[in-house]
């Protein structure tokens, strides 16, 4: 039993990181994988395949999590998460073979991130489940910290892998999951054995096409409101925009009452009784909406601002963004078993809420930053923060998925990572969103008159008029936005520009001097709602320890009556 609850451990730990690595390498190599594909990332269309290559992996797995988390409760948890490990591998192949160029070689790369992503969905939607059928209770935290902090350091290490492959070969970003995908299906269908009950019963068709159809329309919905419509900066009055999310939202309503006439719910709403687990999960989905939100934030500002301003080429600045992030990951990789550990002795409750307080105090300090700031003041910040999450994240996951009857972890483990996955998702619309609306309300006048006092009044009609998503878009792919707008004009209109005025404007310090006051004031509105968020999260990790006391003889009731449920 011992050998078995580390094998389970150590396979679980590499599934999650791999997949979750793979959730976020993309940000820094999106450079060289457009090159790579021979796509202009400013011509017409392109802001929306950045946006699927993203975000396509992490709407792919909100949607599956609750679904393939109930199969596992039905036909083995061990079971579907090695076949995850063989279909991710499958994924990670197709990618790295990716044949075609421009947007047909981008419509390529979302479909097989989406079988990528399928696979990530097995893995992840077993892991905590795993670990906790094979964990003893007093030693459940240190284990799932281990395994939560591979999940949460992974999008971190993800951004340091895509840099340092990319900068070799675009696709070696994809290859690199093959082995470890190999290693992983072998050893896991040989070393893990199945320890999970399973449930005579059948799949909920009416539940899952309910759930997968309202939040995929709601999610692209949302992945939509940010790409420029008409005169607009972002897409939220797009008719078609507002019908997703109504839709969205209606079929979501809609599938609560559904469930609560189906004999055999794929979504286990009885376990929302359960105070330790709504409070946990959804403290959890707020927490993953905090993290997201700055960790893109902080990269922009990285690649955008603070990189070419300190004498790195635009083309160099995706990698040393993620090697300037490390602080938040070692942070995390060492107060996230810590943690875990200190809560099997002490209690989630505390330890749990003391982080989020800690990260929402980091993200405080960070709104006092200037553009022009010293990396180290950053750096402690950043470790500040990852400190924080690690210390909510591992002492969380383990009061959720202890606070569940054995039978029900799987359909457990599911609905804890949609949570936490569609709060990362919504993050993006809602960071997103303000900085858009902030800088489209300062940064094209800001631009028109710089490139006039540079000398270049012929572009002034052009920037005034310049989306901010294209400044945004340039500061993520590692370019200078002044060379690819240029690069897309007439030539007419290049040549009429002087060579002294063309020098200036297009030199790597110009666009981040114009680009950083409009941009730190939109950051730090940013920063206070990100703060607000995680002081909401830190308010229901408070309240759900005590709730379960108070209410300690309803929870056993709770977890009796689940267990006799899914019995029948």
């Amino acid at each position: 039993m011992v050998q078995e609850k580390w094998v389970a451990l150590s396979n679980t730990t590499i599934g999650v990181l791999m997949a979750t690595i793979n959730a976020s390498i993309l940000i820094i190599a999106l450079p060289p994988i457009f090159r790579g594909i021979d796509l202009n990332p400013f011509q017409s269309g392109a802001f929306a395949y950045l946006l699927w290559i993203l975000m396509g992996y992490m709407i792919v797995t909100a949607v599956l999590l609750v679904t393939i988390g109930r199969l596992s409760d039905i036909f083995g948890r061990v079971r579907l998460f090695n076949l995850g490990f063989a279909i991710f591998t499958l994924g990670s192949v197709l990618l790295y073979f990716t044949p075609g160029k421009g947007d047909t070689g981008a419509l390529e790369l979302i479909i097989f991130r989406i079988v990528q992503a399928v696979g990530g969905s097995f893995l992840m939607a077993n892991s905590y489940a795993i670990i906790t059928d094979n964990f003893p209770k007093e030693e459940r935290g240190t284990a799932l910290g281990i395994n939560a902090i591979a999940g949460t350091a992974g999008m971190s290490i993800g951004i340091v892998a895509g840099g340092i492959l990319s900068a070799i070969n675009w696709r070696y970003v994809f290859l690199v999951s093959v082995p470890v995908g190999l290693l992983g299906t072998v050893w896991s269908y040989l070393k893990l054995k199945e320890t999970s009950p399973k449930l005579k019963q059948k799949l909920d068709i009416p539940g899952n096409l309910l759930f997968g159809a309202g939040l995929i329309i709601l999610l692209i919905g949302i992945t939509y409101g940010l790409v420029p419509y008409k005169s607009s900066a972002t897409g939220w009055a797009d008719p078609w925009v507002i019908t997703a999310i109504i839709i969205g939202i209606i079929l979501l309503i809609a599938f609560p009452f559904v469930e609560r006439k189906v004999k055999q719910p794929m979504f286990r709403l009885e376990l929302f009784k359960i105070r330790a687990f709504s409070a946990g999960s959804f403290s959890g989905m707020i927490s993953g909406m905090g993290m997201m939100g700055l960790m893109f934030m902080i990269i922009i500002l990285f690649q955008g601002i603070w990189l070419p301003d300190h004498g790195y080429s635009y083309a160099s600045a995706p990698f040393w963004a993620g090697i300037f992030m490390l602080p938040m990951t070692v942070a995390m990789g060492i107060f996230g078993p810590l943690s875990g550990k200190l809560s099997d002795k002490h209690g989630s409750k505390g330890i749990a809420t003391l982080g989020l307080l800690i990260s929402a105090f980091a993200l405080i300090l960070l709104s006092l930053l200037p553009y022009n700031f010293i990396y180290i003041e950053m750096g402690i910040l950043l470790f500040i923060f990852g400190a924080g999450m690690g210390m909510f994240t591992a002492p969380n996951t383990s009061a959720v998925m202890s606070s569940v009857p054995p039978e029900s972890r799987g359909s457990a483990s599911g609905m804890l990572t949609t949570l936490r996955n569609v709060g990362t998702t919504a993050s993006m619309g809602i960071f997103f969103t303000i900085l858009i609306l902030s800088l489209s309300s300062k940064l094209p006048g800001a631009l028109s008159s710089a490139v006039t006092n540079a000398g270049a009044p012929q572009l002034a009609s052009v920037f005034s008029k310049l989306p901010p998503t294209d400044a945004i878009f340039g500061a993520l792919l590692g370019i200078n936005p002044i060379k690819a707008i240029l690069s897309i004009l007439p030539s007419s209109v290049v040549t009429s520009i002087s060579p002294t005025a063309l020098s200036t404007i297009t030199q790597r310090t110009w666009f981040p001097t114009i680009f950083a006051p409009t941009f730190m004031s939109s950051l730090h509105v940013v920063f206070y709602v990100a703060f607000v968020i995680t002081l909401v999260g830190a308010l229901l990790s408070f309240i759900r320890d005590s709730l379960t006391k108070k209410s300690g003889s309803s929870k056993r009731i709770s977890n009796e009556e689940q267990a006799v449920k899914l019995k029948r």
